[in-house]
């Protein structure tokens, strides 16, 4: 199962691999990729994940990031 969000907030390699180290972080995650260009975030999973938990661990990454 792949879902798939758009991260706003970014400016740099070291965003993406804060909120890839969170999101992948996040209970039933097994992959993420994320383009630092558009923002696309792809969860990939066995199951499907709270999005709250996506958002929570976005948040964690730093709080100016923000996920639709």
């Amino acid at each position: 199962m792949i879902a798939t969000y758009t991260v706003t907030g970014m400016t740099c390699g070291h965003c993406v691999n804060a909120v890839k180290e969170e999101v992948s972080a996040v209970p039933g995650v097994t992959a993420v990729e994320l383009e630092l260009e558009d923002g696309r975030l792809a969860v990939h999973s066995d199951t499907a994940v709270d999005f709250d938990r996506i958002v929570e661990a976005v948040y964690e990454a730093g709080e100016q990031y923000s996920v639709a």
